[in-house]
């Protein structure tokens, strides 16, 4: 049995997200959405609301038969290999996300040289796509409805979200050095994903 693990914030869980999610389950007997918490960053939803939808989110495209959903808090080698996973998926949308991955890739494989990590390149629709970007909007009372699911849409009730999150009313650039700061402490735990953010 071929098992991979999605791992990623997923905060919150993108259309380019589910893309990615349903086909790895096309392409491997059981897929494991490993949903990290970043402890440098205050996060939208707390670990079980990401669990709960996501969860949503498989009944409704119907692959939960294949399907897990799991909180992690270390290192991604670590979960998959208590797992029995070898197979780590990562969505891609281009150049920059690629030179990232790959460079998470090999870090990974020389920590476990049992881990093969998956590219999956995004579908041209999704590939603009971005969790940070779906936050500002949502915060600044925009409408992100063409980039998260109709679940997804309903968990991020904008009147509570914005009063949940209300600190993170930020300007743009001090989000992108809170990306950069993400990339670099959370590259050995629980995600590498450029495309989850």
């Amino acid at each position: 049995m071929k098992i991979a693990v999605y791992p990623g914030s997923f905060d919150p869980f993108t259309l380019g997200h589910k893309d990615i999610l349903l086909r790895s389950s096309r392409i491997f007997d059981k897929v494991i959405v490993a949903i990290g918490e970043n402890h440098g960053k205050q996060n939208l939803f707390t670990i079980e609301e990401r669990i709960k939808d996501i969860s949503n989110e498989i009944n409704d495209i119907g692959i939960k038969d294949n399907v897990l959903v799991e909180s992690i808090s270390g290192l991604i080698v670590d979960f998959a290999r208590s797992k029995n996973a070898n197979i780590l998926i990562k969505g891609v949308r281009g150049p920059v996300d690629y030179d990232y991955e790959l460079q998470m890739a090999g870090m990974n494989s020389t920590m476990n040289p049992d881990i093969e990590t998956i590219f999956l390149i995004s579908r041209p629709e999704f590939s603009y796509i971005s969790s940070s970007l779906v936050k500002q909007i949502a915060l600044m009372k925009g409408d992100y409805s063409s980039f998260v699911s109709p679940i997804i849409e309903k968990s991020i009730s904008l009147e509570s979200f914005v009063e949940k999150n209300k600190d993170l009313n930020i300007p743009v650039n001090q989000l992108e050095k809170q990306k950069d700061n993400k990339r670099i402490c959370s590259c050995l735990l629980y995600t590498s994903d450029a495309a989850d953010e």
